[in-house]
């Protein structure tokens, strides 16, 4: 063998080796080892940092790891956190710690990193925060993405043109909610049972639903002209650094059975199967609601007791089920607002297995309920409790007397900004049909769709110049 010929072996051969101890992603899936935190963007230093690592060991061996965090720098000064861990084989693991967020304002980049033997693997996520005397940013952070709205009523301003959205309109959607700062997707459902829409259980013959996406699993596909959605939105959120939650749904509204629960977890590992190597793939949001009370507004004590016992261990066993593949990724139910104080027996034992709940509904209290500020202060603090976390649903819309949704006024939305101040983070319903950017090829709804996005895009622009 010549010089040439081994010089170029051994260049070859080192190559790869630190390819393979300086990957700086934030997950590998074939190695099972994944970095997730919550929230994964700008956070105000009056809100802790959750930082989680996923592991699943897929070999058949055990896994003896040493895991060191870092926070900027790879050295023994910036270590936030150390640990060993044991994984048998073919089983998973889910590291977790809080990190205070206190006199760390700007970009910050928490590396991780793990060895196994000789064996190093790095991962890496950045975070902005930001000083502030108040939990929220005061900003939209992400928004809900329906494919099709479920409701011909409701949607009759958007539906007809989100129906012939293209994979490539997609990401112009996805593109634009980046330029408004709302990096958190949130796909509200995949499924849709269309003969059994607006009901709340499933007939004797079984699940009928249509896929928004090619499922093996249900192969009957929902008539909308884009082909592959979901790997449209993933993709781009992918390049622009932005965070997917997957809507596990919809089964039936309401319905946390064990027939539900099934269905599921099926779903569930099918996304992660055929989606779970794209790095924009943040979390699970399950999608059948539920009202604030947990009990479906029952009125039937027994009958209440009972749904408020199905949530629980609905969440429990999708947990654990997810945990198996997916143990670091974040797991989201959205509810309403109202009667929380009759689920104050049920929320203690369903946070333990949610990591985020996402109620609406604050600026329309019933008469006679808490007001807005009250059942938002409330929530925070079952949650603090529970150590889950607490993001904002805010309603970005209003109802037309026929109850179809227009876009709301943006003074409005900034009033709702201003006064629940205490979410780590907002999301709003809906983004496409509400906001749109005037350089998008289409216009999804109503005219004044385009006016909102240029009156967020000014008030953010406000927002930011009275922070520098």
């Amino acid at each position: 063998m010549n010089n040439y010929t081994t010089t170029v072996r051994r260049f070859c051969s080192l190559f790869f080796c630190l390819f393979e101890i300086f990957s700086l992603s934030a997950g590998d899936k074939q190695t099972g080892l994944t970095l997730t935190l919550i929230p994964p963007t700008t956070v105000t230093d009056k809100v802790n940092l959750d930082v989680r690592a996923g592991i699943v060991n897929k070999g058949e061996l055990t896994k003896q790891l040493q895991m060191v965090f870092y926070l900027n720098n790879e050295d023994r000064t910036s270590m936030i956190y150390e640990t060993s861990v044991e994984v048998a084989p073919k089983s998973s693991d889910c590291v977790k710690f809080m990190m205070p967020t206190q006199g760390k304002k700007g970009i910050n980049t928490i590396i991780l990193v793990v060895k196994n033997g000789a064996k190093v693997e790095r991962l890496q996520r950045r975070i902005e925060i930001i000083s502030s005397n108040i939990r929220s940013t005061q900003t939209i952070d992400g928004a809900w993405v329906g494919l099709y709205h479920w409701s011909e009523t409701e949607g009759k301003h958007w539906n007809p043109d989100i129906k012939k959205l293209t994979d490539s309109q997609w990401r112009e959607v996805v593109s634009s909610m980046n330029e408004l700062g709302m990096d958190i997707v949130v796909i509200q459902e995949l499924f849709r049972n269309e003969e059994y829409v607006g009901k709340h259980s499933i007939p004797a013959n079984g699940y009928m639903g249509k896929a928004f996406y090619p499922s093996k699993l249900y192969p009957a596909r929902m008539p909308i002209k884009a082909k592959n959605p979901v790997e449209a939105i993933l993709s781009e959120a992918d390049r622009l650094g932005m965070h997917v939650f997957l809507g596990v749904g919809l089964y039936a509204w309401f319905d946390f059975s064990p027939e539900s629960l099934a269905w599921h977890e099926k779903v569930a590992k099918e996304l992660w199967d055929r989606y779970g190597s794209h790095d924009s793939f943040y979390g699970f949001y399950v999608s059948e609601e539920s009202v604030g009370s947990l009990d479906n507004s029952e009125a039937d004590e027994t009958t209440r007791l009972t749904r408020g016992k199905d949530i629980v261990n609905f969440f429990r066993g999708f947990k654990s089920y997810c945990r198996q593949f997916a143990p670091a990724k974040p797991i989201m139910l959205a509810t309403n607002s109202f009667d929380i104080l009759k689920g104050n027996g049920t929320y203690p034992e369903l946070l333990k297995n949610l990591d985020i709940l996402c109620p609406f509904g604050f600026s329309r209290m019933p008469e006679g309920d808490l007001t807005g500020k009250q059942a938002a202060e409330l929530l925070q603090n079952l949650c603090d409790t529970a150590g889950s976390h607490l993001w904002f649903d805010l309603e970005a819309f209003l109802f037309n007397g026929d109850t179809s949704l227009y876009p709301r006024p943006i003074r409005q939305i900034i009033d709702d900004l201003t006064l629940l101040d205490n979410f780590e983070k907002t999301i709003c319903y809906q983004y496409p049909g509400v906001f749109n950017n005037p350089k998008m090829s289409v216009r999804i709804g109503e005219p004044s769709t385009v006016p909102l996005f240029m009156d967020y895009k000014k008030y953010l622009q406000k927002l930011k110049a009275r922070r520098k």
